[in-house]
């Protein structure tokens, strides 16, 4: 691949090989970067990084550089004419009552519900399924602050106990507690390292499986993963002191845990290698010198199992790239016993398997529609669950001997609904229907196909008004993600109305390396293919601009994590097609990113720099090592989260510190959330303002006026 043409290596020659601080900056300008004459040498290639610096985010010279970008983004964002309008109108669609589907355990229900009037969402539970419902969690109340978040919960079989995740800042550390459901009294036992953990329990409720890593410092947080362990916690004992099931694998790129059955006979134990391989393991749990049994190890394909008193129900894309399904008799695991009882459909995907009400719920794709079944244990179709309308279904919820079974239902324009039907008789009974300040009737959702760099066809989803004019005047968010098996299917989302209303377009990308259309179009988008993601997400800009959706002055992009990588490649490799670009919490240099937080995980997927091959194609696509200063590049707002322990923040600094210096195009601001994981502050009120700041710095930017925006 050779050098790299007029990238960060003129950053790096402008600093005249020695560190100092740029030039006083202008009186507007956003803080000035100093600049490190830092250059790796990676398998032969220069790979300059003049912002090598950044990346020590607890040093007093980064803590001061981060307070002051946060600052001046914030100051401007607040004074965007008609910001705080676009804020109140957020606050209306989001700040509403939703019900969640019941969890049956015993004689309980529990079941999440939201309050128009609180942050976060509260746990309840009921006596009996008419029984009064009373509070059992309720994490609003836990710091004055909101910092403290709900990370998962898991009652117990017979509905006495519930284990649940703590996590402080929404981060992905958490600590895990158990609760005596009756009572509300939280009890002793306290699990620390509990990032990774599910409680599965036993069917007496005396005790649970769960995966456990340390917190320990001397271990970097990279390799910390690579130390998962899978215990058993006795309820009532010093959890410091649970035996140890399976020991550490030691290999951070590899995911491990355990689940017992309902009815404890049986457990189960997974090895994730990446999104493309699982290996599988059981033991009888009824026999205390019982060893584990391979079902399957060291084969490239996904298993998922379901465990239904003395069989397994095995799906796979192992010789079937859109799943299939085999039940296996663990009398007689060869895979030469296996028996298919589900085969691989050619026009639909098999997202998701469950035994429900001693029946198969399958959950199938189909050209990103949902298709719901019910089927026997022996594969035959019982019956197609009919759907309310074109859109996203979720899977049966309830117990495997439950009749009583629930589905939610969904789409851009279609409220969330949940639905009650009976898994023996069929039949639907609406539970709960989302209602909130918004009419979804004057617009409507196309789907339509682009055709990417080699000849792919990619699907994508338009909302928009249905007398909208196709004269290229309207102002576009284009999103996708594009990785780990993902599959970005249409949802209702109150936060986008707020933009629609103003006249915009919103556009989602279903890309390669996602699970839209099975392993292969998954594979497709990982490794040395991951460029192809990028063309896939090009070809659907190209296509809006070209059909007059929209031009290139009225069009932002808009990805977070992985989905902040998208939009960071299609920025650099193509800023003349964008007019904004909302990055969020993004991976961007990825010739570094394994060597930071969970970044060692993601491995399989990406591939890595110490990979001579790899490094070749990932830093091809690299977005930091291919900022090139001098050129006009789309107005970025780059939102970063304090408490991120997933991605590390340090790619947000450096992409912002590297875009500011190079831009001859729109501003660049960085603003960082306040205690706020990867997945955001987990308040309402967070989301409102952090939305209300991305839709006015897009109007802003297309040089339309915000301040057109009513709330309603």
């Amino acid at each position: 691949m050779g050098r790299l043409p007029l990238s960060l290596t003129l950053v790096i020659a402008a600093c005249a090989a020695a560190e100092r601080p740029l030039p006083q900056r202008a009186a507007d300008a956003p803080p000035s970067t100093r600049l490190v004459a830092q250059v790796d040498t990676i398998h032969g290639e220069r790979v300059p990084d003049p912002y090598r610096w950044l990346e020590e985010e607890k040093s007093p010279e980064v803590q001061a550089w981060m307070a002051a970008q946060d600052d001046y983004a914030r100051d401007r964002l607040r004074r965007i004419p008609g910001r705080d309008a676009l804020a109140a109108r957020l606050a209306q669609v989001l700040y509403v009552d939703s019900l969640g589907a019941p969890e049956h355990k015993g004689s309980r229900y529990f079941y999440p519900r939201r309050f128009a009037t609180k942050e976060k969402a509260i746990i309840y539970v009921r006596d009996g399924r008419d029984g009064p419902e009373r509070v059992l969690l309720d994490p609003n109340s836990w710091t004055k602050d909101g910092s403290d978040a709900l990370g998962g919960w898991w009652p117990s079989w017979d509905g006495k106990l519930v284990a649940y995740k703590v996590r402080h800042n929404n981060s992905d550390a958490s600590a895990m507690h158990v609760m005596d459901v009756a009572t509300g009294r939280v009890l002793p036992d306290l699990i620390d390292g509990a990032r990774y953990g599910i409680a599965s329990w036993t069917p007496s409720g005396d005790g649970f499986y769960y995966t456990w890593i340390p917190s320990d410092p001397a271990i970097s947080a990279a390799d910390r993963p690579g130390w998962q362990t899978i215990k058993f916690h006795a309820l009532g004992s010093d959890a410091r002191s649970d035996g140890v099931v399976v020991d550490k694998i030691g290999d951070p790129r590899t995911f491990q845990n355990a689940f017992l059955s309902k009815d404890g006979h049986w457990l189960v134990r997974e090895v994730d290698h990446g999104w493309r391989s699982r290996d599988l393991y059981f033991r009888d749990a009824r026999k205390a010198a019982s060893g584990w049994t391979t079902l399957v190890e060291r084969q490239d394909a996904l298993y998922k199992i379901e465990v239904h008193g003395d069989r397994f129900y095995l799906s796979t894309n192992e010789g079937a790239p859109r799943w299939r399904i085999f039940a296996v008799d663990p009398a007689h695991p060869g895979r030469a016993a296996w028996k298919e009882i589900v085969p691989e459909r050619k026009d639909a995907t098999l997202e998701d398997t469950s035994v429900i009400g001693g029946k198969l719920s399958l959950l199938y794709l189909k050209d990103v529609i949902s298709r719901l079944e019910v089927h026997e244990l022996d594969g035959k179709l019982v019956r197609e669950i009919a759907l309310p309308a074109i859109g996203t279904a979720g899977n049966l919820i309830a117990d495997e001997d439950d009749d009583e079974a629930y589905y939610s239902f969904e789409s851009f324009t279609h409220p969330k609904e949940i639905w009650r039907t009976s898994v023996a008789a069929g039949g639907a009974e609406l539970y709960f229907r989302l209602t909130l300040p918004v009419d979804p009737s004057p617009f409507l959702v196309e789907q339509l196909f682009a055709t990417s760099k080699d000849g792919t066809r990619v699907p994508f989803f338009v909302v928009r008004r249905k007398d909208q004019k196709l004269d290229g005047s309207a102002q576009t968010i284009l999103t996708g993600y594009g990785g780990f098996l993902f599959s970005n299917r249409p949802v209702f989302s109150a936060g986008i109305y707020p933009w629609l209303e103003r006249g915009g377009i919103w556009v989602l990308a279903n890309l390669r390396g996602g699970g839209e259309y099975g392993e292969e179009w998954h594979r497709a988008g990982m490794l040395a293919n991951k460029q192809n993601v990028f063309d896939d997400f090009i070809a659907v800009a190209e296509y809006l601009l070209k059909a007059r959706y929209t031009q290139p002055a009225r069009l932002a992009i808009r990805g977070g994590s992985n989905g902040g990588l998208l939009v960071g490649a299609a920025e650099t490799q193509r800023p003349e097609l964008f007019a904004v670009v909302l990055c969020h919490v993004p991976l961007i240099d990825m010739v570094r990113y394994h060597l930071f937080q969970s970044g060692k995980t993601w491995i399989p997927e990406y591939g890595s720099a110490d990979d001579v091959e790899l490094f070749k194609a990932i830093q091809a696509y690299s977005p930091y090592q291919h900022v090139v200063p001098g050129t006009k590049y789309p107005a970025t707002l780059v939102l970063s989260a304090d408490a991120d322990d997933r991605v590390d923040p340090l790619h947000a600094r450096k992409f912002a510190a590297a875009l500011q210096a190079a831009t001859t195009g729109g501003p660049v601001w960085l603003r960082i959330e306040r205690h706020s994981g990867h997945g955001g502050a987990d308040l309402i009120k967070a989301t409102v303002e952090k939305t209300a700041d991305e839709y006015a710095f897009a109007l802003q930017q297309m040089g339309l006026a915000p301040q057109a925006v009513a709330a309603h």
